[in-house]
């Protein structure tokens, strides 16, 4: 059971926002006890959000009275956490906001848009003093390159729908962060490149392919391929024919989204195969001239940014502004004009979907590279949270385990999906003749109120006519 109530006893400490739009945390580790004496910005707990893995410091030095909820529970931002005795003054002082340290080994997929609308999430996320810790990208995805503002991607979102420069701002926040207030009041006469709106948490079936790490061995056709293990489930006590296991972290997100795609979007899906055989040449070329891994992977994404510029199917590289709890509210379809690739990818902590971002302006090679990079941070969980959001359409690489077809779940807001299957040796005919070729499954799946049957079906065609005239593939669809 989560608690919710908030103290007005100036020694509590109330559990802060560990991250833009966190209202809830599950405890995973007290690192104190009772009796304790602390110092200030000493880790008084591990706590995982949906977004990440945290450790909470303390605001203040002092001895710890009481400790507020077990591990395993569920708390609520806001509520109590920790107890100091005596005299020490408030921690949850007004515009000075605690520090919270986020772990490097476990970021996990953004989910902070809620069901509402860019602008109601700006709105919400406004510098207000409740927002945690010092406004790193890694801390509350907030991005602050060199020569960029530093911002959240809700207020990035309001500035490119305003036409406003964001990183002409100054901004008003914390640490210089630039806040919803500073964007409405700057003007600009150029607007802002587009960017795809922040993309839920994993919701597709399968995920990269784990011969996709880096290597520089040569080259081996990935299909078929030996089938990976399966992660092991909890080991059953003793004695019970049953075990209860909670919904908790990265699982309990993907759950959530999961049903949020389900409940919003309406899927369909097309399938077909492609004979992949000169592509499969082309494939063993191109790894024996670089010296490096290839799979079948960045060509199919490849080839799927290049439709998704193409004119008729542009439809299909959007998000779905809208909000699920209000019918009457108006929505809206987002097209992008980059693309931004999400790659389902498989980790022992769940699905991830780390983005590959305008895809679109990248070679085959240049995409191998990113997929092994991104797969590689997903799983050991030190990919940065920017990583983990913006996608504008995904890819499951469902083949690299095991299976032909699939019927991957959206994710939601984007309107499709792509899952590739097992590739296999089979009888095709060509030219009259009847050969073995290799054949590479595809199973696209869309949202129905956005993308029409026709141009899903036409889109896929176009997919598989690229995959088997593979040479215009190697450079990027954009320039």
């Amino acid at each position: 059971m989560a608690h919710g109530k908030p103290s007005a006893n100036p020694n509590d400490f109330i559990l802060p926002d560990l991250g833009e739009g966190v209202h809830e945390a599950e405890l995973i580790k007290w690192r104190v006890k009772a009796g304790d004496t602390v110092a200030e910005h000493d880790i008084l707990a591990e706590m995982e959000t949906d977004k990440a893995l945290v450790e909470v410091p303390s605001p203040r030095a002092g001895t710890i009275a009481t400790l507020h909820g077990t591990e395993g529970e569920i708390l609520k931002v806001g509520s109590p956490l920790v107890t100091y005795t005596g005299a020490g003054g408030v921690a949850r002082a007004a515009g000075k906001p605690e520090q919270v340290v986020e772990s490097k080994r476990t970021p996990t997929p953004d989910t902070s848009r809620n069901g509402k609308s860019a602008h109601a999430e700006a709105a919400d996320r406004e510098d207000d003093g409740t927002v945690v810790g010092q406004m790193s990208a890694s801390a509350a995805g907030v991005t602050a390159e060199g020569g960029k503002a530093l911002a959240t991607p809700a207020v990035r979102r309001l500035a490119r729908d305003l036409g406003v420069d964001i990183d002409g701002i100054r901004g008003t926040g914390i640490g210089g962060r630039v806040t919803e207030k500073d964007v409405r009041g700057g003007t600009t006469t150029q607007p802002a490149p587009s960017r795809p709106s922040a993309a839920r948490t994993p919701s597709a079936l399968g995920g990269t392919p784990r011969t996709d790490t880096p290597t520089r061995a040569p080259a081996t056709a990935p299909h078929p391929a030996p089938t990976p293990a399966p992660r092991s489930a909890p080991a059953m006590p003793p004695g019970q024919d049953t075990v209860r296991i909670p919904f908790r972290g990265v699982r309990r997100t993907i759950a959530s989204r999961l049903r949020e795609s389900v409940n919003q979007a309406v899927h369909f899906n097309v399938m077909d195969e492609a004979d992949v055989s000169a592509l499969d040449g082309l494939r063993r070329k191109l790894a024996a001239a670089s010296g490096e891994k290839v799979s079948f992977l960045p060509f199919v994404a490849s080839a799927v940014c290049r439709v998704l510029t193409e004119g008729p199917f542009r439809t299909m590289n959007a998000t779905v502004d809208e909000q699920p709890t209000n019918a009457d509210a108006e929505a809206f379809i987002i097209q992008h004009r980059a693309v931004h690739l999400g790659i389902a990818t498989d980790t022992d902590s769940g699905l991830m979907v780390p983005v590959i971002r305008d895809a679109d302006a990248l070679g085959v090679l240049e995409i191998s590279r990113h997929i092994a990079q991104i797969a590689a941070a997903a799983r050991s969980r030190s990919i940065p949270r920017e990583q983990l959001v913006g996608s504008t359409f995904t890819i499951s690489n469902v083949g690299s385990h095991a299976g032909r077809f699939a019927t991957p779940i959206i994710n939601y807001p984007e309107v499709g999906i792509l899952a590739v299957g097992r590739g296999r040796p089979a009888p095709v005919v060509r030219g009259g003749g009847i050969f073995v070729g290799n054949l590479l499954p595809l199973s696209l799946a869309c949202d129905h109120r956005v993308v029409d049957g026709a141009t899903a079906a036409l889109a896929l065609a176009r997919i598989i006519e690229l995959l088997q005239d593979p040479d215009q593939l190697l450079g990027p669809a954009r320039a």
